[in-house]
C-alpha cells in the first residue's frame, strides 16, 4: 500500500477536511507514531512546528516522533534515514519550499522518504505540498520550477484563499501541460495505490492527476 496526502494549508488545524484526513491517513497507516520533519521551517521555528504537531496528533490518540532533518548534511545522515525506513506515517511541514527542495533533492533521506511512500503514508501540508511535487510552485511569484517529484506531473497551490486574483490566474496560464490542483486551507488530495479522492471544500483540478 502506497499513500501520498497533499493538504493545502493548515494541517494541524481542525478547519474545513483536515481532520477528516487526518482520521483516514492514520487508519491507512496503522500505527500510532507519526515521524514528522519541519525542514522546510528550518529559519523559522521548526520547534514550533514539532509541538503544534505533536499537539494536533494527540488529539487522535497519536504521537509524534520529532526527525529534526534542517539541512542537507541532516538529510545525508544515515542515522535519519533510518528513522524513516521503520515508520508507517511521515508528514513535512514547513513554509520555505525552497530550502526542503535544496536539502533534500538526492539525498538519502529522500531516497527513504520515497521508499516510505511506496509501503505507508506520507504527508506535507501547504509549501512543503507544493515542494514535494513537480513542478512546484514558486513562493515569488506564481510560476513554476523543479520540484522534488514524489507526485508527478502535478503543481499544487497551497493556501489558495490567500493568492490575488492576478497571481492565480497567471499560474493558471503557466500550467497548461501539466494537472495543478489549487487546495485553499483544509482541503487535501490523497492517492492511495494510485487512485486519487479529493476532500474539502473549494479545492479544483486542472488536467488529469498522476496514478
Amino acid at each position: 500500500m502506497g499513500v501520498v496526502a497533499l493538504f493545502g494549508g493548515k494541517g494541524f488545524e481542525a478547519v474545513g477536511a483536515n481532520r477528516e484526513v487526518t482520521e483516514r491517513l492514520l487508519g491507512l497507516s496503522g500505527g500510532s507514531e507519526v515521524v514528522v520533519l519541519p525542514t522546510a521551517d528550518a529559519f523559522e521555528e521548526p520547534q514550533r512546528a514539532v509541538d503544534e504537531a505533536a499537539a494536533w496528533f494527540a488529539t487522535f490518540g497519536a504521537t509524534v516522533r520529532p526527525l529534526m532533518v534542517l539541512t542537507r548534511s541532516d538529510a545525508n545522515d544515515a542515522a535519519n534515514a533510518a528513522v524513516i525506513d521503520q515508520a508507517s506515517f511521515v508528514y513535512l511541514v514547513g513554509d520555505s519550499p525552497l530550502h526542503l527542495r535544496s536539502s533534500m533533492k538526492d539525498t538519502t533521506v529522500w531516497a527513504a522518504i520515497v521508499a516510505a511512500s511506496e509501503r505507508g503514508v506520507v504527508a506535507a501540508s501547504g509549501a512543503s505540498a507544493a515542494a514535494i511535487c513537480d513542478p512546484m510552485t514558486d513562493p515569488r511569484g506564481g510560476a513554476f520550477g523543479l520540484g522534488l517529484g514524489l507526485v508527478a506531473p502535478l503543481a499544487v497551490v497551497h493556501e489558495a484563499e490567500t493568492w490575488s486574483f492576478d497571481r492565480l490566474h497567471r499560474a493558471r496560464q503557466l500550467s497548461a501541460n501539466f494537472a495543478t490542483a489549487v487546495l485553499p486551507s483544509g482541503t487535501a488530495l490523497m492517492r492511495v495505490n494510485g487512485a486519487w479522492a479529493r476532500f474539502g471544500e473549494g479545492l479544483e483540478v486542472s488536467g488529469e492527476l498522476p496514478g
